[in-house]
């Protein structure tokens, strides 16, 4: 049996934890938009901006798990078991997105696919963390690789596709993680 103390301080961990893998993972998402952009000065400006936002979000993450909880987390039974059983499957899938793309001679696809499963991912993730908010999260991401896909199979160049696809996904990702820092 769990205090109160505990789901609340269970609730505070795991919202610092996911804003700030968030805000990690659209760094990643940025500097692949960034490898896409050939203008050396325009690559380091989106390097440093997206650095400067990644700081903030996880800084807020920190800042904000001082503030009173407002809604604990209910989560449901071996919760931790489901989100590493997600997890693994989100990096098999992205495994065998890489492994078809590269095998079908079409690596410009890969952007889009790794943003289709990381997007699907966040589908079980809503409710074994209790974060309805990842619900948007899921649905956003999905979005942005369906625009990705349409962007690659277009005749555009894969640096292309990695801009939209990488500064799309990092967008959310941010938007994101401010709004679990924030709001919880």
């Amino acid at each position: 049996m769990t205090t109160d103390t505990e789901c609340l301080t269970l609730t505070r961990n795991l919202r610092r934890r996911g804003a700030t893998v968030l805000a990690v993972f659209a760094l990643v998402w940025a500097f692949a938009a960034g490898s896409g952009i050939p203008a050396m000065a325009v690559s380091v400006t989106v390097a440093v901006v997206a650095a400067a936002l990644t700081v903030a979000a996880v800084a807020l993450a920190f800042r904000g798990a001082t503030r009173p909880i407002t809604r604990v987390v209910r989560l449901p039974a071996k919760w931790n078991r489901g989100v590493g059983l997600v997890n693994a499957a989100e990096v098999v899938a992205i495994l065998a997105v890489i492994a078809a793309s590269n095998a079908s001679a079409h690596p410009d696809l890969i952007p889009p696919g790794i943003c289709l499963v990381v997007g699907l991912h966040f589908f079980p993730l809503a409710r074994l963390f209790d974060q309805r908010q990842y619900t948007w999260t899921a649905i956003f991401l999905t979005a942005v690789a369906v625009v990705g896909f349409v962007v690659a199979t277009a005749g555009t160049t894969g640096e292309t596709a990695r801009v939209v696809v990488g500064a799309g996904a990092a967008v959310v990702l941010w938007a994101s993680s401010f709004h679990v820092a924030v709001r919880g």
